[in-house]
């Protein structure tokens, strides 16, 4: 009989590699400063910067930029935000997305505690009822791809329907950077130990 350590598939060196090789030294003086930018705040170049910002037009990495920039106008609460995008991830089983957001939990002081029972979030205490359904929504509609009426009436009963929509956001923004990541099979840059050495 095999054990759940033995059934349990680690990835070799090669499956963990990104399908596409990172282009170390890129054309361009625009990469060649967000190639600058990123080695002098965290001491090193990003895997999707290499692997998919690089080979693309400088306009679709902004695009990127703008994304998370835009989470600086959400009325909903900081922690929530990131609940929200790391239970995105973590369903979709974006190693990097997953680290990148741990990163900026670390880096903005919340609970960490928290995130680390995200996956227990219906029956941990550390959560509250408005939080729940947040993520019993963003739960249902990445894994479903469609919500049941019901999960949108106990969402609308906490929620403002421009908190609603804000929610919709992360989800479907969460989205675009986890399957970029997954499609490229981009892993963790280990951002966790960059800031926790910081």
């Amino acid at each position: 009989m095999r054990t759940e350590v033995e059934d349990e598939h680690f990835p070799t060196a090669a499956e963990d590699a990104p399908f596409l090789p990172p282009i170390e030294k890129p054309s361009g003086m625009m990469m060649k400063m967000v190639y600058f930018l990123s080695r002098r705040k965290f001491g090193e170049k990003f895997t999707p910067i290499k692997v998919f910002g690089a080979r693309m037009p400088p306009a679709f990495g902004q695009l990127y930029g703008k994304v998370y920039g835009l989470d600086k106008k959400l009325t909903l609460p900081r922690e929530t935000v990131m609940l929200i995008r790391e239970r995105v991830a973590s369903i979709n089983v974006c190693r990097y997305c997953m680290d990148a957001n741990h990163y900026y939990v670390i880096k903005a002081s919340m609970n960490e505690n928290k995130f680390n029972e995200l996956e227990d979030y219906r029956t941990s205490p550390l959560f509250s009822e408005a939080e729940r359904i947040a993520l019993d929504y963003a739960t249902e509609l990445t894994e479903e791809k469609k919500v049941n009426p019901g999960t949108f009436a106990r969402l609308a009963r906490f929620y403002s329907e421009r908190a609603i929509c804000e929610i919709v956001w992360l989800v479907a923004s969460e989205h675009v950077s986890n399957l970029t990541n997954i499609g490229l099979n981009i892993h963790s840059d280990m951002l966790c130990q960059i800031v926790r050495k910081k």
